[in-house]
């Protein structure tokens, strides 16, 4: 076996039963859309209708009328198990195994699922109040920025205790807003930032009420 394909190996194996359940749950929903467009299963229809019910609508917060009384509440965690296709899902499912483990490492299980909901509520609330369109939002990537947000949010703070140099934790930071602005573009502007930087702001600050204790020497 290659070293690369041993360290893959290696962190599956070390995934937990938490993530793995959020994996599958998305990879399963997905895989029914997907076999939907191809009109193997259900109808074509189907991903549209999964969106209304489903996704986050910035409008709901203003003066539509939700398709059931509660829509407007549970938009805010139902959006981040869909997908806009077979590539969203599996850029957005490599970055929470990778990330996802990390941070069990340093909560836990019960840590890891307070701190995912938290940055799946901040990054919806960060898209209700930025952003301009009404069209429907959907995918897993406010959560893991939250992930990623929480990460650093430990870093920063480790690093402060052990009077280590900030500038990693800077410098990571500067890339996910690079990384942002070259992926908007590259998408002509149709990139959710928004709901990026809500679940990144939700993951450092949930990160920190969940352990604010830096790490000892």
């Amino acid at each position: 076996m290659s070293e690369d394909n041993q360290k893959i190996a290696t962190l599956l194996d070390g995934t937990r039963p938490a993530i793995w359940t959020i994996v599958a749950l998305c990879v399963a929903i997905e895989a029914v859309l997907t076999l939907s467009d191809w009109g193997v299963l259900f109808s074509t229809s189907l991903r549209f209708r999964v969106y209304e019910y489903a996704g986050f609508w910035s409008g709901l917060l203003g003066d539509w009328t939700p398709n059931y009384p509660l829509q407007p509440y549970t938009m805010f965690l139902t959006y981040g198990f869909l997908h806009a296709g077979l590539g969203h899902l599996i850029v957005n499912m490599i970055t929470l195994v990778t990330a996802g483990n990390l941070v069990v490492e340093r909560v836990g299980t019960k840590g890891f699922l307070i701190l995912y909901s938290v940055a799946i509520v901040g990054g919806g609330i960060g898209y209700g109040l930025l952003a301009p369109t009404l069209a429907p939002m959907v995918g897993a990537s406010g959560a893991l920025f939250g992930l990623v947000g929480g990460l650093l949010a430990w870093s920063y703070i480790d690093r402060f205790n052990l009077n280590e140099a900030l500038w990693p934790v800077a410098r990571a930071a500067l890339f996910l807003v690079g990384l942002n602005l070259v992926l908007w573009w590259a998408m002509d502007g149709q990139l959710a930032w928004q709901t990026h930087l809500g679940g990144f702001i939700a993951g450092w600050i949930g990160a920190l009420l969940i352990d604010p204790r830096p790490i000892e020497e």
